[in-house]
C-alpha cells in the first residue's frame, strides 16, 4: 500500500471514512438529529495512489441542465438539474471509521463524495451525541480517508473544527476553509474543488472565502439519512426525487445503514450517480 501502515490492529479488516451536521427537515421516514463543532488536530504528508473513479452513475450527453454560476461567485448547489432517476451520496465529517462501509464503497464501486472535517478526522475535540460512542470512533485517522480515495470517493472540504460560519467574520471563515483545504490537499493529494458549510450555514462571506479558497461550489442537499437508513425529506411529499442531494454522516452502524440505504434507492428504481461528474456535465470546474 505504498509503504502507509495498516490499520489492521485496529479495525478487523479494512479502513475508511467520516461524518458531519444537518440542517433543518420539513418531512421525513424520521426525524432528523443535532450535530456540533469540535477543536484542534494535525496529520502528517501523504502520497497518493491512484486509482480508478467509480464509473457507476455518469451522465448522458445532454442530460444536465447548465447549473448557473454567478459573476465572480461560487455556486451554491442543493441538487442537480436532471430528469433522470438518479441520486447523489455525500457523508461530512469524519468521527467514525467503520472499515464495513469502507467494503462496500470500494467493491461496489458505489459513488459517494466525502466532505472531511478536521477534529473529525482526527478524533479531536468533542463529537456531537449522534457521531459519538461508535465501534471505529478515529479508528483511522488520514490513513482511512486515504483508503477512501484509493476506492474513488473524492475528499473535499467541511472545515477545520465545524463552528456555525455565520457567526465568523470573514477572515475567520476563511481561515476555516483555506485551512481545510490545504490539510486534505497535504494529506491525500489534491485539493478540495467543493465545499460544504457545517449545519448548512453560509452567508455572502462565506461564499467569497470559498471563492478565495479554490472551492467551485458549495454543496448542500435536498434529504439527510438518519438511523437505519431512513431517509428524512426536506419535500412534503417525502420522496426521492431526480437529482436529489443525500447527505448522510459517519456514525455508529453506518456499514449497516449504508446497506440499508442503497438498497432502498434502487428499489425505487434509482441510481446512485456520481456527483462530480454531473457538476461537470452542469458547467461547474470541479477539477
Amino acid at each position: 500500500m505504498n509503504g502507509r501502515r495498516r490499520l489492521t490492529g485496529l479495525i478487523a479488516g479494512l479502513t475508511l471514512a467520516a461524518g458531519c451536521g444537518a440542517g433543518g427537515v420539513t418531512s421525513a421516514e424520521s426525524p432528523g438529529s443535532p450535530e456540533s463543532p469540535g477543536t484542534a488536530g494535525v496529520a502528517s504528508p501523504a502520497t497518493p495512489r491512484v486509482s480508478p473513479s467509480p464509473r457507476a452513475g455518469l451522465p448522458r450527453r445532454g442530460e444536465v441542465a447548465r447549473i448557473p454560476v454567478p459573476a465572480g461567485g461560487v455556486p451554491v448547489i442543493s441538487s442537480i438539474p436532471t430528469k433522470r432517476k438518479v441520486v447523489f451520496l455525500t457523508i461530512d465529517d469524519g468521527w467514525e471509521q467503520d472499515p464495513g462501509f469502507l467494503r462496500q464503497v470500494r467493491d461496489q464501486r458505489i459513488p459517494i463524495t466525502v466532505f472531511a472535517m478536521r477534529d473529525a478526522v482526527e478524533a479531536t475535540g468533542s463529537p456531537d451525541a449522534a457521531s459519538g460512542g461508535g465501534r471505529y470512533m478515529g479508528a483511522g485517522g488520514w490513513d482511512y480517508f486515504r483508503e477512501l480515495r484509493d476506492a474513488g470517493a473524492p475528499i473535499e472540504g467541511h472545515t477545520l473544527t465545524h463552528p456555525n460560519l455565520r457567526t465568523l467574520g470573514y477572515e475567520r471563515q476563511k481561515a476555516e476553509i483555506c485551512g481545510m483545504s490545504t490539510l486534505i490537499r497535504r494529506e491525500v493529494g489534491r485539493r478540495p474543488a467543493l465545499f460544504r458549510p457545517p449545519f448548512g450555514n453560509y452567508n455572502g462571506d462565506t461564499t467569497r472565502a470559498a471563492r478565495e479558497c479554490g472551492i467551485k461550489a458549495l454543496v448542500m442537499w435536498t434529504a439527510t439519512v438518519q438511523p437505519e437508513g431512513k431517509i428524512a425529506y426536506q419535500v412534503p411529499d417525502k420522496r426521492l426525487r431526480p437529482g436529489d442531494i443525500l447527505l448522510l454522516h459517519f456514525r455508529p452502524n453506518l456499514a449497516r445503514d449504508f446497506r440499508v440505504l442503497v438498497a432502498k434507492i434502487k428499489r425505487r428504481g434509482f441510481e446512485i450517480g456520481d456527483l462530480g461528474a454531473y457538476l461537470k456535465a452542469g458547467g461547474v470546474r470541479v477539477s
